[in-house]
């Protein structure tokens, strides 16, 4: 049995953190990013194997195949933060936010569903608190998550009892793709405050459940959407 974990968005806040614990815990990671350069100084910290690749090219999980075919878990890190007001949105707009946040999640787990489900695996995927709580100019975004947080519960009825799947709902977490909100000092501390524990997330706080919802250690726990946010989506 395999026990290959395979991390796409490996160079993202979230999924280089996860990349990071499992490998700090003893277990084999294969990395996928678009960004070679990003990626580089991970791989060869971390001494893992990896793919170059970017999840909004078509065929671009046929290329992660042919470098790694047997895993144990699979982990969807792949995000965006697209936000405008309605007036402003158009098809093309969905269209992209929806292939990156879910049709390609969609495709990266029918390339690994028969070894999944051979494995006994597990899949994690990522929502964000918009999904469930209204935020102004985030319609683009929560509908995307809010899908991905159906595919979730969808295939983990489908794939039971052979493979878990699990979805982490963060809040806004320190990144390169929150970078351009939180670069605003007065803005960012705005945000921090609006979350009842009076912080921002940290990739590590995401990557600490998604570990967890990889392994052995939650054996017994599939289908659930289980927020991190600093409670900013149940309390007031």
């Amino acid at each position: 049995m395999s026990e290959k974990y395979l991390i796409f968005g490996a160079t993202g806040s979230i999924g280089s953190s996860l990349a990071e614990q499992l490998k700090n815990s003893g277990n084999d990671i294969h990395l996928v990013a678009r960004n070679e350069s990003e990626l580089a100084p991970i791989v060869e910290k971390l001494g893992c194997s990896y793919t170059v690749a970017d999840v909004l090219e078509d065929g671009f999980i046929e290329k992660v195949k042919s470098d790694i075919s047997e895993i144990k878990g699979l982990a969807y890190c792949v995000g965006s933060i697209d936000l405008k007001p309605l007036r402003m949105i158009n098809e093309q707009d969905f269209q992209k936010c929806m292939k990156l946040n879910l049709y390609s999640a969609v495709e990266a787990i029918k390339g690994y569903q028969e070894t999944l489900k051979k494995n006994k695996g597990s899949i994690v995927m990522f929502s964000t608190v918009a999904a469930q709580r209204g935020f102004t100019n985030h319609a683009i975004i929560a509908s995307a998550k809010a899908a991905v947080e159906g595919l979730t519960v969808s295939l983990a009825a489908e794939f039971a009892p052979n493979i878990r799947v699990n979805c982490v709902a963060p809040s806004l977490t320190k990144s390169k793709i929150a970078e351009p909100m939180l670069k605003n000092a007065a803005l960012a501390e705005g945000i921090a405050k609006a979350h009842p524990l009076k912080r921002l997330g940290e990739g590590k706080d995401s990557a600490s459940l998604a570990k967890f919802l990889l392994t052995e250690d939650s054996s017994w726990i599939t289908g659930q959407v289980i927020a991190v946010d600093g409670g900013r989506s149940k309390l007031s």
